[in-house]
């Protein structure tokens, strides 16, 4: 291997942050063509993780690793964005579930979808809210994620329920949630295009008697009309128009 090569395999492995995928277009951008990261890839130096994807040799990866290098809308969501920032209700004792959302439009890689993570990875395509819209940054594990502010995140969770998420534990985690920004929340009260995610928020917010509520604008927030039934045989509530779980409306 040539001087210039042996110098340029130093920079990327100096310039590479630990446990992160790096791909192919990353590499592009650190001077390193496809002909050379094949080189590389047979030196030892590094090894695919698919196509178009690597990390360095022997070195374990986890999933923040390769989220990070997504170059997509993709951003961190539900009950993900409270679980990795320490808020969540309960203590997974299994492998916890990764929520990742996205636009509509948004496709994962191959090399992403295929490859086998710690944690089962659930890509969630919705139009539910605005693309940006209470969006943030989060250090975790070393990476800087793109994840959602609790605001949105509990409305994500609340999109997520019953089918993938637990009612009873949304309401746990939402009864935790004392410094809700009341003008962040509004807006995404009322960009929000589902009305069923809408009503169970502010049924659980009421019931909760969270700060927020008090600064909410709820006639500015489209609740549509007619019934809307989250469970079968549930307890229906008259203020909301909506059926839910007997566990959920007898909690306290």
């Amino acid at each position: 291997m040539s001087l210039q090569n042996n110098i340029k395999i130093q920079h990327l492995l100096e310039n590479w942050p630990t446990g992160q995928v790096a791909t192919s277009v990353w590499l592009n951008k650190m001077g390193i063509s496809r002909q050379l990261t094949r080189r590389y890839q047979q030196s030892g130096w590094l090894e695919a993780v698919g196509v178009g994807a690597y990390k360095r040799l022997k070195e374990s990866i986890e999933w923040p690793g390769g989220v990070q290098q997504l170059s997509l809308e993709v951003h961190v969501g539900g009950p993900t964005a409270f679980s990795i920032k320490g808020t969540s209700h309960y203590v997974r004792l299994g492998k916890e579930n990764i929520f990742l959302f996205s636009p509509l439009n948004e496709r994962l890689p191959k090399w992403f979808t295929d490859f086998d993570w710690d944690n089962p990875i659930h890509h969630v395509r919705t139009s539910l809210l605005p693309k940006a819209l209470g969006i943030g940054t989060y250090r975790h594990h070393n990476v800087q994620l793109k994840i959602s502010a609790p605001e949105r995140a509990i409305l994500e969770c609340l999109h997520l329920s019953p089918k993938e998420f637990d009612l009873l534990e949304c309401y746990q985690l939402l009864e935790g949630q004392l410094t809700l920004r009341p003008d962040l929340m509004q807006q995404l009260l009322v960009a929000c295009s589902s009305v069923r995610v809408k009503r169970l928020f502010l049924y659980m917010a009421d019931k909760a008697n969270l700060p927020v509520v008090q600064y909410l604008d709820k006639e500015k927030i489209n609740l549509g009309t007619g019934d809307r039934s989250i469970v079968a045989k549930g307890v229906y509530n008259a203020q909301y128009q909506i059926s839910i779980p007997k566990e959920l409306a007898d909690y306290v």
